[in-house]
């Protein structure tokens, strides 16, 4: 990206109220307003899920969560914004105003529906006998009703990436700050694409191994490595802070 087009991105995230800007130049300092921190919480969330699966602490119940709506044609914005929520949080459209998740994802849909003024809307239920036509057996629903090739390939991605990484960070002494850094984006943007689209399915219904606790377990230990330089470049003001509210959550969940 060139100066111009991250100020210009610098802006209309200023504009859009996720940051505050203090300053001007390159001194100048974002801060994150309580709306984006916010938002930023329950992806931490997620991620702390996805990594309690990995590590067998996140077992399933068997129970599916469901959610039906009947949102009026006069509010179909707020309809079709609660659409995109119910599939960022992980879930599947099983008909017409029924979608359904593996996780109990309750207080975030309620949240979104509270928060476009449409709760009154909605009905959720859960059930351990989910069918359709005659598949019953939950790990064959799962295939059906979310894209699990796709985001296995988005994973195999996110580990293609990881491993070379991981390799330069383990074995290139003496790593620059700039170097540091382009390395920590690099592992997030594979990250974010492999995990935005992930409904973080337990493990019980997806095919093992997957690719995606593989590809966590190279970038967890990435995150490891960087912190470990950042902390050894702190006297110089060298810091990589990218990743450090993942990182804390994956360290609290090893540590355990």
């Amino acid at each position: 990206m060139t100066d111009q087009q991250v100020r210009l991105c610098i802006k209309r995230l200023v504009a859009e109220r996720r940051f505050v800007q203090e300053g001007r130049g390159r001194k100048a300092l974002l801060r994150a307003t309580g709306a984006t921190k916010q938002a930023l919480g329950p992806d931490v969330e997620f991620v702390t899920h996805a990594f309690r699966q990995d590590a067998g602490l996140a077992p399933w119940d068997g129970t599916w969560h469901l959610v039906a709506f009947a949102v009026p044609e006069a509010t179909r914005t707020a309809r079709d914004t609660l659409r995109s929520a119910l599939t960022r949080l992980g879930g599947a459209p099983v008909q017409g105003g029924l979608y359904v998740s593996a996780n109990a994802w309750e207080p975030y849909v309620e949240d979104e529906a509270r928060r476009l003024g449409i709760l009154d809307r909605l009905t959720l239920l859960t059930t351990d006998d989910l069918r359709q036509g005659d598949v019953r057996d939950p790990a064959v629903l799962a295939r059906t009703l979310w894209p699990q090739d796709e985001i296995a390939d988005r994973y195999r991605r996110l580990a293609s990436v990881a491993e070379p990484r991981l390799r330069q960070l383990q074995y290139e002494a003496g790593l620059s700050s700039p170097q540091q850094l382009t390395v920590a984006v690099e592992l997030a943007a594979e990250f974010t694409r492999a995990m935005e689209p992930d409904p973080l399915l337990p493990p019980e219904l997806l095919p093992q191994p997957w690719p995606g606790t593989e590809a966590r377990r190279l970038v967890a230990r990435c995150w490891e490595l960087l912190d470990r330089l950042e902390k050894v470049g702190a006297a110089e003001e060298q810091h990589v802070r990218l990743f450090r509210l993942y990182g804390e959550a994956v360290r609290q969940i090893t540590d355990a």
